[in-house]
């Protein structure tokens, strides 16, 4: 599955159980969240487009790296 790296404005726990919980209502992805960079690794056959969108949902600001 290809690899994508996102920043996510993430603060706190909080922040990241969001981030959590909108990319596991999605489906179909594996992902790691590093809180202290303010990074989100996302394994996943959905488009870029999909994965920022969804990761849009939780308020936080959020921006594409590039694949991993």
């Amino acid at each position: 599955m290809p690899k994508h790296e996102f920043s996510v404005d993430m603060t706190c726990d909080g922040c990241s159980n969001a981030v959590t919980r909108v990319l596991n209502k999605l489906g179909g992805v594996q992902f790691e969240i590093d809180l202290p960079n303010k990074k989100v690794c996302i394994d996943s056959e959905h488009s870029v487009d999909n994965l920022l969108e969804t990761l849009r949902k939780t308020g936080k600001t959020v921006t594409y790296l590039g694949p991993k």
